[in-house]
């Protein structure tokens, strides 16, 4: 018999999946979205693991950023831009997202980018080089100012990699799958930017928590909630005094 129960160990193999470069699936909560997400450590994708969301997935392929490197490097939420422009695009103004019927905040939707060296940048090869690129600056050693120049240089916006920022206090001011899914990075011990992508279903609507996990039992992913996650990350916090 099939039961809707997550498994406790599903947490801990989910760490050790993204640490190994392996897509996890992460529900947020049955009074949010009720979605589940494939995720992945950033650094890790490949063409092949967008292929893949694409096919198995088929949502939005979305890239994290935590919220104090967004500001350090000057990425915005994309409402904010919209919202700074509204006097010249009163219509900007006009469709602010403070009505989201899941979510208290602005959305966590950053800007859009494409490598400099990708075509259309929507292929999956290129959506790949976009984001493992676009890690290895955000996370590289130079200082933020150094950080910056080489984001314009090699970077053009829009472009066909989605952005999300995260919100400041981890977890604690939005509990959306931008944030439960970096929280995963953080706590794997990876570059803190997870890459993730929405699972539908081919009757017009997601993917429900049943059908994710036994897509999960078929394909041996971990499956974890955003109640799994939000628990564990109190207690990474504390042991480690993290502060993000």
């Amino acid at each position: 018999m099939k039961t809707n129960t997550v498994p406790k160990g599903d947490l801990s193999m989910a760490l050790d999946c993204i640490r190994a470069g392996k897509i996890v699936l992460v529900y947020d909560f049955d009074d949010r979205e009720r979605e589940t997400d494939m995720t992945i450590a950033s650094e890790f994708i490949t063409s092949g693991v967008l292929t893949r969301m694409r096919n198995d997935a088929g949502g939005l392929v979305c890239t994290t950023t935590p919220g104090r490197t967004a500001e350090e490097l000057g990425l915005p939420f994309l409402s904010d831009v919209f919202w700074n422009n509204r006097e010249k695009y009163p219509l900007l103004g006009m469709m602010a997202p403070n009505d989201i019927p899941y979510d208290n905040t602005k959305s966590s939707f950053g800007v859009t980018i494409n490598h400099r060296e990708t075509y259309t940048g929507i292929t999956d090869r290129d959506r790949a080089l976009t984001i493992t690129e676009y890690v290895k600056i955000i996370f590289g050693d130079a200082p933020a100012e150094d950080k910056i120049k080489d984001l314009g240089r090699y970077f053009r916006a829009p472009g066909h990699v989605h952005l999300l920022n995260t919100t400041s206090k981890l977890l604690k001011t939005r509990r959306g799958h931008t944030e439960l899914c970096t929280a995963l990075m953080y706590m794997a011990g990876v570059k803190p930017s997870a890459t993730i992508c929405e699972m539908l279903g081919d009757d017009g609507t997601s993917n429900s928590k049943e059908r994710a996990m036994d897509y999960s039992r078929k394909n041996g992913m971990p499956f974890v909630t955003g109640e799994q996650i939000s628990e564990a990350w109190e207690t990474f916090l504390m042991e480690t005094g993290t502060d993000v």
